[in-house]
């Protein structure tokens, strides 16, 4: 029933946000679909516990929900046709299923995803999030729309190959391997295509939490491009690019790449990261070299905005 209901609001164009909706561009004598999808999914992260300023863990776990619509509200408007995946901000006891947090509410919202792209079956997609989580779904559609075609660029200061089983349950750490086919196998068995280890690179990775983590890239093949490594320049992201054997790139932009020293923008704070000069350049260098086809800014934790919201929550005339 509530596809269905998902389905209905679209084709009455009740999911569009403000922003135009006239965004097919004519590119090399081809028409092109590019959508806006706002993906302001939660359920993948456990990370009340360190955003310490927020004192209601509800709030804090929910933190990427107000994210994702302060990156929407930000982001130029560019006549881009806009959709919102329906996430659920119930409060209701979370669980861990099968060693996923939230693995039922994943599963639904998963669906949503996959059934706005379906409709829709745009030919360029970029996804506001929400945690890591929110790429899954858009890249492994993009991945099945151009099959081997594509290659994913993971802008990151983690890896997110984490498995179900391991000593954390939250769902943004496997966001990789969930695009590559690995993992719980309801999860995985929603999504449309994998992509191959050996078509992902991580760039800005500094941060693996765990040897076993470390291990677990070298056996899947995985290379990756430290902070250090771009710092003065692109060549080295070019020269995989070069080699991945794919023309078109989809890219994952966690903002906990960025230095903290620089801005606090997500809910990591990994010391030694890129600045914010450093990410664009290596994502427009990207553009130069392949057809970016599908973007992702993700992991929005907007800590002032959370506290502010409560303040205003508590004021007469406007509680």
């Amino acid at each position: 029933m509530n596809r269905m209901l998902l389905v209905t609001a679209l084709l009455c164009g009740t999911l569009f946000s403000g922003k135009a909706q006239n965004n097919v561009l004519t590119m090399d004598n081809q028409r092109t679909k590019t959508i806006r999808l706002v993906y302001p999914q939660w359920q993948g992260g456990d990370i009340a516990h360190w955003i310490t300023e927020v004192k209601d863990p509800e709030q804090a776990s929910r933190g990427y929900y107000l994210g994702a619509q302060l990156l929407n509200f930000l982001a130029p408007d560019n006549g881009q046709e806009t959709y919102t995946v329906p996430v659920a901000t119930d409060k209701i006891e979370r669980k861990v299923t099968d060693d996923v947090l939230d693995k039922e509410v994943l599963i639904a919202q998963t669906r949503a995803a996959l059934d706005i792209l379906k409709i829709t079956r745009p030919d360029k997609i970029v996804t506001l999030g929400g945690e890591c989580s929110a790429s899954v779904v858009p890249f492994t559609y993009l991945a099945d729309k151009y099959k081997d075609d594509v290659a994913m660029i993971w802008i990151d200061a983690h890896t997110d190959i984490t498995l179900p089983g391991d000593t954390y349950a939250g769902y943004h750490a496997m966001a990789v391997t969930a695009c590559m086919g690995l993992g719980d196998k309801q999860l995985v068995s929603e999504l449309p295509m994998k992509i191959a280890p050996s078509k992902i690179l991580f760039i800005g990775l500094r941060d693996w939490e765990r040897d076993e983590i470390k291990v677990r890239q070298k056996q899947y093949g995985i290379k990756h491009l430290t902070p250090e490594d771009v710092r003065e320049n692109s060549d080295a992201v070019r020269q995989w690019l070069q080699s991945c054997g794919a023309s078109k790139v989809v890219i994952h932009f966690d903002m906990d790449v960025l230095d903290p020293a620089e801005i606090i923008a997500a809910v990591g704070v990994v010391p030694d990261g890129m600045k914010i000069a450093e990410v664009v350049r290596v994502i427009n260098d990207i553009g130069q070299e392949k057809d970016i086809v599908g973007l992702t800014v993700a992991e929005p934790m907007p800590r002032t905005a959370i506290r502010i919201k409560n303040m205003l929550d508590q004021l007469p005339l406007l509680k």
